[in-house]
């Protein structure tokens, strides 16, 4: 069986921990059998003092219920609390020998209570009971603490003796927690790591949790109270469990410019702490000191959603699109570039705003990924062939509109197609083209043709008329 997942809301208000052996002490009368309930773990042959039998029964290994709380204790062989008992703030935890705790045993005892002081496993309690007692009742090196000949006060905690009495899953589960707590003990750190790049509001992102111990490990099955601004979470669950490599995984979707998640959970306090009980010679209750709260934010920016534009070029008159139309894309002044989702202008090789061309059937262009909201024109660089003679190079045709996020805004242009020539009737002018298209453009060595075409019909005519006239 893993661990047990931390349930704080529950258990640690006055989460306790109170590990205990015989009670027929010296000069205490055995407490009556409704004076304290063993709650959860094991009996295991008793250890022997100054006052109790040779033959001593047995001793309790487990927690025990105060009020409506689980708890543990330590003080190794004082009076067990009764369901009653009352407890006052103590201090920092010490040995029985009144010896300040090592740094690590002291981060151990805390985790596990954390962990594991709200078990329901009896072999996890007596696992739990039992390393409480080996570490703050120890039989110190060069004394004589494990004297059967000490009383209730001096007896030390026969540590071998009562793990040879414990069944088997329970002595799997002393080795279990004793792992546990060397890995994954305190003090731990949070941090909240949210998604490379800029997010896009309306859009889920991963965001990811991440719970370390004190040699820089992931801790598995930390339970996290989520808050998010700017921002939804995925499912509107806001409690996630890390897994085993120590991190959870988050979807959060951006509703605003500055997203950010928080993330909160219970951590082992550096130091446990005992619990003083109103009468004497009582077990003290022991706790992990209010546990550490631990705090952890990540922040990002997040944008709208890009438009696009979609622009048709048509004939006015036949409705049909107009293929290879060269189009500006401005900003409302139809002068600036328009900006792209990147806040970058969206510019061609000349600095000039870009420029989109109609193509298919349809006559249509189309440009993605723009910033939104945003004024957006279209504006027609130079007529197509057939319809110059409406084109004013001052004002040019364009279309405008607002994109919006996530929106494709829809323009349209329209040509007005040239005048078709009316026939000129026969006469002394000179004789019209025929019916057809006409190009706005035409070639200058046309053009001069044409002039030195009419200057030579201008020398004949007059050299014509002084022959006549010079004959009269």
């Amino acid at each position: 069986m893993g661990p047990v997942s931390p349930n704080r809301r529950g258990v640690l208000g006055f989460l306790i921990v109170c590990l205990l052996g015989a009670f027929t002490l010296v000069g205490f009368a055995a407490p009556a059998a409704a004076d304290f309930k063993e709650k959860t773990g094991h009996n295991v042959p008793g250890q022997a003092y100054k006052g109790r039998p040779t033959n001593p029964g047995q001793d309790w290994l487990g927690s025990y219920q105060v009020g409506d709380q689980q708890v543990f204790c330590v003080q190794f062989q004082f009076k067990a609390p009764d369901t009653d008992e009352q407890y006052q703030p103590g201090d920092e935890l010490k040995t029985k020998w009144g010896d300040p705790l090592a740094k690590d045993t002291a981060a151990n005892i805390s985790y596990l209570l954390l962990r594991y002081g709200d078990t329901k496993s009896n072999d996890e309690a007596a696992a739990l009971a039992h390393l409480l007692h080996s570490w703050t009742s120890p039989a110190r090196e060069g004394k004589d603490d494990l004297n059967p000949g000490n009383d209730f006060r001096h007896i030390g905690y026969d540590e071998k003796y009562h793990f040879d009495g414990l069944p088997a899953a329970a002595k799997e589960a002393v080795d279990k927690l004793r792992e546990d707590a060397e890995a994954n003990r305190g003090p731990w750190t949070a941090a909240v790591t949210p998604p490379k790049g800029e997010q896009t509001i309306g859009t889920p992102a991963e965001w990811t949790v991440a719970v370390r111990n004190a040699q820089d490990k992931g801790v598995p099955k930390v339970p996290v109270k989520l808050e998010v601004t700017d921002a939804t979470l995925d499912g509107g669950k806001d409690t996630v469990t890390t897994g085993e490599d120590g991190t959870a995984k988050i979807k959060v979707t951006p509703t605003g410019a500055a997203p950010k998640l928080v993330a909160k959970l219970s951590g082992p306090a550096d130091k446990p702490i005992a619990g003083e009980p109103v009468e004497t010679n009582t077990q003290r209750v022991v706790s992990t000191g209010g546990e550490k709260e631990l705090t952890a934010e990540g922040a990002a920016k997040a944008r709208t959603q890009p438009g696009v534009v979609a622009v048709t070029k048509t004939n006015a008159k036949t409705g049909k699109g107009i293929a290879g139309v060269a189009l500006r894309l401005t900003g409302k002044d139809k002068t600036a570039p328009a900006t792209g989702q990147d806040d970058k202008p969206l510019v061609g090789a000349d600095g000039k705003p870009a420029v989109v061309t109609t193509s298919g059937e349809e006559g249509k262009a189309s440009v993605e990924n723009l910033r939104t909201p945003q004024e957006i024109c279209v504006v027609e660089v130079s007529p197509p062939d057939g319809f110059g003679q409406s084109f004013d190079p001052k004002n040019p045709p364009a279309a405008c509109g607002e994109v919006k996020p996530g929106e494709t805004l829809a323009l349209e242009i329209k040509n007005v197609p040239n005048e078709v020539p009316r026939t000129i009737p026969a006469g002394n002018q000179p004789p019209a083209i025929a019916h057809g298209v006409t190009r706005t453009s035409a070639s200058t060595g046309a053009l001069a043709g044409v002039g030195a075409l009419a200057l030579l019909g201008s020398a004949t005519l007059g050299l014509v008329a002084r022959r006549r006239f010079g004959r009269r």
